[in-house]
């Protein structure tokens, strides 16, 4: 046995057990607790039940949506009952074993950098489009970060000023306590906002785009034009050779061609884009981009 990843979800939380090649071997869902000591307790006991398939020495990796504060040790999360505690330090106490704690997103990033659609190239950028935006850059085949671990927050970027402003969108508040973030206009309920604001009717994201070549054409056009004016921002600061695009949002069919044509009008004169591919791992990318990183910690 090569690793272990645990993708741990606000409902639902999951391990995998990897062997040699990368492959999982085995792997255990369970429901995820909403009371922090049960949460602590139930992990631990996740891997334990995954060192059972093959023995203690491997390495382990969670993959969790928040933000640890590297200079606390506190959680940031909104959908884990781990806020304000000391989350990882936690859980190794419990399990009574080290282990590498990633935010989800970067963990997709490093597992279509290595495994998926970025196999082969040095610079891949992952942008998650869900119930928030979040996303992740790996450099030759590791999870780019600094002293602050908020690298890959591209949700928590601003909302471009002269979209806004054209479109009259009024600035609206985001759960991570700024204002005018672009997750509030690009994520699956800001989708839902838009049509809202822009229509009066209260519709869904896939209904969003089931109408989209009709009653719902504006504003699948101005999300597209907002989420490609974030893909230009990502372009101009690393120039990446993928992005790879995850998350609820882009099992909507024909989404890379509209994304695609929207970046290009975003880009500057006429330079090209990156290429958007799907992400390839979908629900193995969280665990196995956790359990790489933990490889990685005790390999490197």
């Amino acid at each position: 046995m090569t690793a272990i990843g645990i993708d741990l979800g606000g409902t639902k939380m999951e391990a995998q057990v990897f062997d040699d090649a990368w492959n999982v071997i085995a792997r255990e869902r369970r429901d995820t607790p909403c009371d922090y000591p049960d949460l602590v307790r139930d992990v631990a006991n996740l891997i334990g039940w995954a060192e059972t398939q093959g023995g203690k020495s491997a390495p382990v990796g969670i993959g969790a949506a928040g933000l640890i504060n590297p200079q606390t040790g506190l959680a940031l999360t909104a959908n884990l009952a781990a806020t304000d505690q000391p989350f990882p330090a936690d859980i190794a106490d419990a399990a009574g074993r080290a282990i590498t704690y990633v935010n989800d997103c970067r963990a997709l990033a490093l597992s279509e950098a290595v495994f998926g659609q970025g196999k082969g190239h040095r610079i891949v950028m992952a942008l998650i489009l869900g119930t928030g935006v979040g996303g992740g850059l790996a450099v030759d085949g590791a999870i780019l970060q600094g002293p602050t671990l908020t690298g890959g927050e591209f949700g928590h970027t601003s909302a471009p000023a002269h979209l806004v402003a054209q479109h009259d969108l009024p600035i609206w508040q985001c759960g991570c306590g700024r204002t005018g973030c672009i997750e509030t206009y690009i994520a699956g309920p800001g989708l839902a906002r838009l049509a809202k604001q822009m229509t009066g009717q209260d519709v869904t994201p896939p209904q969003i785009a089931t109408r989209r070549g009709g009653d719902m054409a504006q504003v699948w056009q101005l999300w597209c034009d907002l989420t490609a004016d974030l893909l230009h921002s990502m372009t101009l600061t690393a120039d990446p050779d993928v992005i790879v695009l995850g998350g609820g949002l882009t099992h909507i069919d024909g989404i890379i061609d509209d994304l695609t044509a929207a970046a290009q009008r975003a880009q500057i004169g006429d330079f090209g884009v990156p290429p958007l591919v799907l992400a390839q791992g979908g629900d193995t990318s969280g665990a196995r981009g956790a359990a790489y990183a933990a490889w990685q910690a005790e390999n490197d």
